[in-house]
């Protein structure tokens, strides 16, 4: 058994493989303040939910993008396993990461490019809708090639709340019956949900066309906590992985070791 753990800014999402199969996964929130300890009790807390053994794990992989918490991690990690792996720019994806700063790109990034050639096998547009959206191109050839980044639906509507004194905070779960919002709270969704699908859409056009010329069309996937969300307003997306950056980790993890 496999355990894949992907620390997000505001989530965190655990996973268990045996060999191919992911047979538990979790997602829980992000606390910067968490110990080592800490980080035992909820995840054994998880396991026993699931009756699960611990002492049936033969390995541990991490991503992580938060810095902070990577210590109290790894310390958790090394109470399961010998030799957990945390995943940078240097670790042995197969990826070559054609950046002027290979160290720059987030682990999840790299994850998430390697387990989407892995599965495609032709030129990616990778869009993951977490704390930030990100854009990650990935050649035919399985080079990761860069991409974009704009903040997340989450912060866009944190930011409405907070910042302004008369706008509420809404629900995006609940889409707008219209584009035209004839409330206060559906004129929000609108230009969350809208305005978001027209963001991923001509973020996408313009990607697609400085790939063309020697990519081909690339297919375009999503991933990330709202991904499901998001995709009715955004149609370019052609698929969903929802398991992308864990099953990214398991496959690290396998040609890490054999």
């Amino acid at each position: 058994m496999l355990l894949t753990i992907d620390i997000g800014n505001s989530h965190t999402v655990i996973g268990i493989f045996n060999r191919h199969t992911i047979h538990h996964h979790w997602r829980i929130q992000t606390n910067r303040q968490h110990t080592a300890d800490e980080i035992a009790v909820i995840t054994h807390s998880l396991f026993a939910l699931a009756k699960f053994a611990a002492d049936s794990l033969h390995g541990v992989i991490l991503a992580s993008v938060v810095p902070h918490l990577n210590g109290a991690w790894l310390a958790f990690a090394r109470t399961l396993t010998t030799n957990p792996i945390l995943v940078d720019h240097q670790t042995a994806t197969g990826l070559p990461i054609l950046l002027d700063n290979p160290a720059e790109v987030g682990a999840d990034r790299i994850v998430n490019a390697a387990a989407g050639h892995h599965l495609y096998q032709q030129a990616l547009i990778i869009v993951d809708f977490g704390t930030a959206i990100t854009f990650d191109c990935v050649s035919a050839r399985g080079e990761y090639l860069g991409g974009a980044i704009a903040p997340g639906m989450g912060i866009a509507i944190d930011a409405l709340g907070s910042k302004t004194a008369k706008l509420p905070r809404v629900d995006i779960n609940i889409p707008p019956p219209q584009a035209i919002g004839t409330s206060t709270v559906t004129a929000i969704q609108s230009g969350i949900l809208y305005g978001y699908g027209g963001l991923v859409e001509g973020l996408i056009k313009r990607l697609k066309t400085a790939m063309l010329t020697e990519q081909g069309t690339p297919k375009v996937i999503a991933t990330g906590g709202m991904a499901v969300l998001i995709a009715p307003y955004a149609p370019s997306l052609e698929a969903i992985e929802p398991n992308l950056t864990l099953e990214g980790l398991r496959l690290i993890h396998e040609r890490c070791h054999g």
